[in-house]
């Protein structure tokens, strides 16, 4: 509409995250979806790749902290860590890597990866938290912000959008496949 129209973020992605995002119009839309996002009236939906065959289901809740010598690595810390609570599904195995549904009660600063890598079974791609001998030829982590729910700020309606996986994601689900049959 040619608007000029400020930023507001109100959930975030980690670098080389794909998918939904939800942006405030106007600063009260941005108030009343925060307040939602503290109160955990988001539901968060993610797919995710990971390294490896966890439990059919689970829930990890383990405290995140900042890594000592790092801007950007977070770390388990019981000790002095933020609550951080997430659940996951097993959806699929191939060739040694299964595909998730991942929900998340909190938010923390790479939660998901975290807390995935301590199970011992890091996201594909992930070049921080992941296996030196990650698969080659990804554009990051496989990591997807598949729906996100929310009420409407003005219309109080229960709002829910998909975003479709990127080809980098389901290129990988087609080459796991393809290896499994193999």
């Amino acid at each position: 509409k040619g608007e000029s129209c400020p930023f507001r973020c109100i959930n975030r992605l980690d670098r080389d995250t794909s998918g939904a995002l939800i942006l405030a119009k106007n600063a009260l839309s941005a108030a009343i979806l925060s307040v939602q996002m503290r109160n955990r009236q988001i539901s968060r939906t993610y797919l995710a790749v990971v390294e490896g065959i966890p439990r059919q289901s689970g829930t990890i809740s383990a405290p995140i902290s900042r890594a000592a010598d790092s801007v950007i690595e977070r770390r388990i810390d019981f000790e002095n860590g933020e609550s951080a609570i997430t659940h996951y599904q097993l959806l699929e195995v191939k060739n040694n890597h299964s595909l998730l549904e991942i929900h998340l009660e909190t938010g923390r600063t790479h939660q998901i990866r975290v807390h995935m890598a301590s199970t011992g079974h890091p996201l594909a791609g992930d070049a921080v938290y992941g296996p030196k001998n990650c698969i080659k030829s990804l554009n990051g982590q496989c990591l997807h912000a598949k729906e996100l729910g929310f009420v409407h700020p003005r219309t109080g309606e229960w709002m829910q959008f998909d975003s479709p996986l990127p080809p980098y994601f389901t290129e990988l689900l087609t080459r796991l496949r393809k290896e499994h049959r193999a």
